[in-house]
Protein backbone atom coordinates (compact mmCIF):
# COMPACT_ATOMS: atom_id res chain seq x y z
CA UNK A 1 0.00 0.00 0.00
CA UNK A 2 1.59 3.40 -0.82
CA UNK A 3 2.68 5.95 2.05
CA UNK A 4 -0.47 8.08 0.98
CA UNK A 5 -3.90 7.59 1.61
CA UNK A 6 -6.53 9.43 0.54
CA UNK A 7 -9.67 10.86 2.85
CA UNK A 8 -11.97 8.76 0.64
CA UNK A 9 -9.69 6.03 0.87
CA UNK A 10 -9.31 5.40 4.36
CA UNK A 11 -13.06 5.91 4.96
CA UNK A 12 -13.34 3.44 2.34
CA UNK A 13 -11.24 0.92 4.32
CA UNK A 14 -13.06 1.51 7.58
CA UNK A 15 -16.24 0.85 6.26
CA UNK A 16 -14.99 -2.36 4.69
CA UNK A 17 -13.12 -3.08 7.92
CA UNK A 18 -16.73 -2.40 9.86
CA UNK A 19 -18.57 -4.94 7.75
CA UNK A 20 -15.92 -7.42 8.70
CA UNK A 21 -13.25 -7.27 6.01
CA UNK A 22 -9.74 -8.35 7.20
CA UNK A 23 -7.92 -7.25 4.70
CA UNK A 24 -9.29 -3.72 4.31
CA UNK A 25 -8.58 -4.32 8.61
CA UNK A 26 -5.07 -5.37 7.16
CA UNK A 27 -4.38 -2.24 4.82
CA UNK A 28 -5.63 -0.01 7.69
CA UNK A 29 -2.82 -1.56 10.11
CA UNK A 30 -0.32 -1.63 7.71
CA UNK A 31 -0.95 2.08 7.03
CA UNK A 32 -1.98 3.88 10.47
CA UNK A 33 1.20 1.67 12.96
CA UNK A 34 4.05 2.71 11.55
CA UNK A 35 2.54 6.60 11.25
CA UNK A 36 1.82 5.63 15.54
CA UNK A 37 4.55 4.77 15.80
CA UNK A 38 6.86 7.19 14.61
CA UNK A 39 3.89 9.66 16.36
CA UNK A 40 4.51 8.21 19.85
CA UNK A 41 8.50 7.71 19.57
CA UNK A 42 9.47 10.51 22.01
CA UNK A 43 6.65 10.91 23.47
CA UNK A 44 6.47 8.07 26.46
CA UNK A 45 8.87 9.80 29.03
CA UNK A 46 12.31 7.69 30.04
CA UNK A 47 10.60 7.14 33.69
CA UNK A 48 7.86 5.09 32.07
CA UNK A 49 9.50 3.48 29.36
CA UNK A 50 11.60 0.54 31.26
CA UNK A 51 7.94 -1.23 32.06
CA UNK A 52 6.34 -0.19 28.69
CA UNK A 53 7.38 -0.80 25.34
CA UNK A 54 6.23 2.12 23.03
CA UNK A 55 5.43 -0.36 20.19
CA UNK A 56 2.67 -2.23 22.97
CA UNK A 57 1.58 0.77 23.63
CA UNK A 58 0.92 1.73 19.85
CA UNK A 59 -0.47 -2.06 19.18
CA UNK A 60 -3.09 -1.87 22.59
CA UNK A 61 -4.37 1.26 21.24
CA UNK A 62 -4.87 0.53 17.65
CA UNK A 63 -6.89 -3.02 18.40
CA UNK A 64 -8.66 -0.90 21.02
CA UNK A 65 -9.94 1.54 18.47
CA UNK A 66 -10.72 -1.39 16.05
CA UNK A 67 -12.85 -2.81 18.68
CA UNK A 68 -15.11 0.55 18.55
CA UNK A 69 -14.32 0.96 15.08
CA UNK A 70 -18.29 1.72 14.65
CA UNK A 71 -18.66 4.37 16.61
CA UNK A 72 -16.24 6.74 14.90
CA UNK A 73 -17.57 9.23 12.64
CA UNK A 74 -15.52 11.41 10.51
CA UNK A 75 -15.66 15.25 10.99
CA UNK A 76 -12.91 16.39 8.67
CA UNK A 77 -10.14 14.71 7.02
CA UNK A 78 -7.69 12.93 8.32
CA UNK A 79 -9.89 12.34 11.01
CA UNK A 80 -9.21 8.59 11.72
CA UNK A 81 -5.42 9.84 11.84
CA UNK A 82 -6.12 12.39 14.82
CA UNK A 83 -8.74 9.86 16.19
CA UNK A 84 -5.79 7.20 16.69
CA UNK A 85 -3.33 10.26 18.19
CA UNK A 86 -5.85 11.25 20.84
CA UNK A 87 -6.49 7.50 21.52
CA UNK A 88 -2.67 6.90 21.68
CA UNK A 89 -1.88 10.00 23.66
CA UNK A 90 -5.05 9.54 26.05
CA UNK A 91 -3.05 5.88 26.68
CA UNK A 92 0.24 7.59 27.36
CA UNK A 93 -1.31 9.82 30.16
CA UNK A 94 -2.90 7.03 31.60
CA UNK A 95 0.36 5.01 31.56
CA UNK A 96 2.15 8.05 33.12
CA UNK A 97 -0.16 8.53 35.81
CA UNK A 98 -0.29 4.64 36.81
CA UNK A 99 3.82 5.06 36.52
CA UNK A 100 3.44 7.48 39.23
CA UNK A 101 1.59 5.70 41.48
CA UNK A 102 3.60 2.59 41.61
CA UNK A 103 7.21 2.07 43.19
CA UNK A 104 9.98 2.71 41.38
CA UNK A 105 12.54 0.72 43.93
CA UNK A 106 11.41 -2.53 45.50
CA UNK A 107 9.92 -2.94 48.34
CA UNK A 108 12.34 -3.63 51.53
CA UNK A 109 10.30 -6.37 53.17
CA UNK A 110 13.03 -6.61 56.28
CA UNK A 111 11.84 -3.20 57.02
CA UNK A 112 8.66 -2.34 59.23
CA UNK A 113 6.30 0.29 58.16
CA UNK A 114 6.90 3.45 60.51
CA UNK A 115 2.94 3.85 61.01
CA UNK A 116 1.28 0.97 62.89
CA UNK A 117 -1.16 -1.00 61.21
CA UNK A 118 -5.35 -0.53 61.95
CA UNK A 119 -5.18 -3.84 63.85
CA UNK A 120 -2.42 -2.74 65.83
CA UNK A 121 -3.80 0.74 66.30
CA UNK A 122 -6.98 -1.22 67.65
CA UNK A 123 -5.06 -3.33 69.78
CA UNK A 124 -2.99 -0.92 70.88
CA UNK A 125 -5.96 1.20 72.04
CA UNK A 126 -8.11 -1.88 73.93
CA UNK A 127 -4.72 -2.65 75.30
CA UNK A 128 -4.33 1.12 76.89
CA UNK A 129 -7.45 1.47 77.92
CA UNK A 130 -7.09 -2.07 79.50
CA UNK A 131 -3.86 -0.69 81.09
CA UNK A 132 -5.22 2.31 82.43
CA UNK A 133 -8.29 0.74 84.20
CA UNK A 134 -5.96 -1.83 85.70
CA UNK A 135 -3.15 0.89 86.60
CA UNK A 136 -6.62 3.06 88.72
CA UNK A 137 -7.15 -0.57 90.98
CA UNK A 138 -3.57 -0.38 92.03
CA UNK A 139 -2.47 1.18 95.00
CA UNK A 140 -1.16 4.46 94.68
CA UNK A 141 3.07 3.64 95.69
CA UNK A 142 2.70 0.58 93.10
CA UNK A 143 0.62 3.14 90.55
CA UNK A 144 3.62 5.99 91.34
CA UNK A 145 6.27 3.46 90.75
CA UNK A 146 4.83 2.30 86.68
CA UNK A 147 4.47 5.36 85.89
CA UNK A 148 7.92 6.78 86.77
CA UNK A 149 9.42 3.66 85.07
CA UNK A 150 7.02 2.78 82.12
CA UNK A 151 5.58 6.19 81.53
CA UNK A 152 8.32 8.30 82.27
CA UNK A 153 11.08 6.23 81.70
CA UNK A 154 12.86 7.69 84.76
CA UNK A 155 16.20 5.57 85.22
CA UNK A 156 16.19 3.55 88.86
CA UNK A 157 18.58 5.82 90.53
CA UNK A 158 15.76 8.48 89.82
CA UNK A 159 13.14 6.49 90.98
CA UNK A 160 14.52 5.15 94.23
CA UNK A 161 14.86 8.81 94.85
CA UNK A 162 11.12 9.40 94.15
CA UNK A 163 9.40 6.51 95.74
CA UNK A 164 11.63 6.97 98.89
CA UNK A 165 13.92 3.59 98.42
CA UNK A 166 17.29 2.97 100.03
CA UNK A 167 19.38 1.88 96.86
CA UNK A 168 18.72 1.38 93.19
CA UNK A 169 18.01 -2.53 93.77
CA UNK A 170 14.88 -1.98 96.07
CA UNK A 171 13.51 0.25 93.30
CA UNK A 172 13.88 -2.37 90.98
CA UNK A 173 12.21 -4.73 93.01
CA UNK A 174 9.47 -2.45 93.59
CA UNK A 175 8.88 -1.52 90.04
CA UNK A 176 8.91 -5.51 89.19
CA UNK A 177 5.82 -5.93 91.94
CA UNK A 178 4.05 -3.35 90.69
CA UNK A 179 4.42 -4.39 87.35
CA UNK A 180 3.81 -7.98 88.25
CA UNK A 181 0.41 -7.12 90.03
CA UNK A 182 -0.52 -4.86 87.10
CA UNK A 183 -0.28 -7.70 85.15
CA UNK A 184 -2.78 -9.48 86.94
CA UNK A 185 -5.25 -6.39 86.92
CA UNK A 186 -5.29 -6.21 83.20
CA UNK A 187 -5.82 -10.03 82.93
CA UNK A 188 -8.89 -9.48 84.67
CA UNK A 189 -9.88 -6.11 82.92
CA UNK A 190 -12.27 -7.52 80.46
CA UNK A 191 -11.19 -6.28 76.83
CA UNK A 192 -14.31 -3.28 77.05
CA UNK A 193 -13.66 -1.44 79.75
Amino acid sequence: MADTMTTSGSMALITRARAGDAEALNDLCAFYLPRLQRFARGRLPQSVRGPVDAYDLVQDTFAHVVQRLDAFEPQHDRAFEAYLRQALLNRLRDQLRWSRRRPTEPLDYERAADVPSPMDEAIGNETRARYRAALRRLRPVDREAIVARIERGLPYTEIARVLGKPTIAAAHVAVSRALVKLAKEMALTPPDC
